[in-house]
């Protein structure tokens, strides 16, 4: 009997350990001074040492403004020309694994208010919200035939 309870014990020691995942995904921060200063990691917090950085202007997505490389702490330092307001994209990449930020700059900061979104595509998704709950109580009210 006294086997049974040690052998709980040990399964329930056992499930409830965290236990730790390596994943390949990427998670990046930032903080705006007058600089832009992003920290690029995987999912298991490890920095993204070396990790290739391509900057994107707001008004031209396609071809990168500035390339660098994040430093040892997965750190990454740039200054946006400020006659560009708009949302500037930062991608980072390492290995085939990485991932990409959309920093509003200037105007448009203050105009979504720090969502990233405008005011234009915040109406637009409430109005779909709106509309999905119409349709739903439209098609449960049918009467079945």
């Amino acid at each position: 009997m006294k086997w049974k309870f040690v052998l709980l014990l040990a399964l329930l020691l056992a499930l409830g350990l965290p236990a730790t995942a390596f994943a390949h995904g990427a998670k990046i921060e930032y903080t705006i001074n007058v600089a832009v200063e992003i920290r690029a990691a995987y999912d298991t917090g490890e920095p993204m040492a070396g990790g290739q950085v391509a900057v994107y202007a707001p008004d031209d997505p396609s071809t990168p403004w500035l390339t660098g490389v994040c430093d040892e702490e997965g750190r990454f330092t740039f200054t946006p020309d400020p006659s560009r307001p708009g949302t500037w994209d930062v991608q980072v990449r390492q290995s085939g694994h990485g991932d990409m930020v959309h920093i509003p700059i200037g105007e448009n900061v203050a105009m979504t208010g720090g969502t990233g979104y405008t005011p234009l595509q915040i109406v637009l998704m409430a109005a779909c919200v709106v509309w999905g709950f119409v349709g739903t109580a439209l098609f449960f009210s049918q009467r079945r035939a």
